[in-house]
């Protein structure tokens, strides 16, 4: 079902963002959720705006079509580019979340280990941390992966590979062993 604007109304416009959000929105999380090291209020944020930008274009988006989700895939790490390129153009802001991210000693080790790996996977390129998530943590095949990102299956293996490698030196320079 195709949505036009210039006849949509209120009811045609909130079946199209229900319609987006029921097919696609719990996979956009994960997506956005992978790429920003689990930061899953800002992810949210992100499918947020993905869902709006592609609200804006509904003329040619079809909610139903499977093709809307690499588009969605698409503006979600576009987003996530846009906001580290505009944390590196302005100083860091000073936030006390020592309080936040101090677990109970029950949970020391996991909270440690997530901490070493989230360490570790910003050391990534952003291409490499983006291959593990749909690899890896969303546990896609090399197809699927290939047809998500739109690249050939060979590029995902190697991408794959050279990621888990960066991925290992990175774990061992944190004192960390697989």
């Amino acid at each position: 079902m195709r949505y036009s604007t210039g006849d949509r109304d209120r009811t045609h416009d909130e079946a199209f963002i229900r319609a987006v959000y029921d097919k696609h929105g719990v996979f956009l999380l994960r997506v956005a959720t992978g790429l920003l090291w689990g930061d899953s209020h800002q992810a949210q944020d992100l499918v947020q705006e993905a869902v709006l930008r592609a609200w804006q274009n509904a003329e040619i988006l079809d909610p139903g079509a499977e093709g809307i989700r690499p588009w969605l895939v698409t503006v979600v790490r576009n987003l996530v580019i846009d906001g580290y390129r505009a944390r590196q153009a302005r100083p860091p802001e000073t936030v006390d979340t020592a309080l936040n991210d101090m677990p109970g000693p029950e949970r020391m080790d996991a909270a440690l280990s997530k901490k070493i790996v989230r360490e570790a996977m910003a050391d990534l390129t952003l291409q490499h941390r983006e291959i593990l998530v749909h690899v890896e943590f969303l546990d896609r095949s090399v197809a699927e992966t290939a047809k998500t990102l739109g690249i050939p299956p060979g590029t995902v293996k190697s991408r794959t590979h050279l990621a888990l490698r960066a991925l290992r030196t990175a774990l061992t320079e944190r004192g960390h062993t697989l």
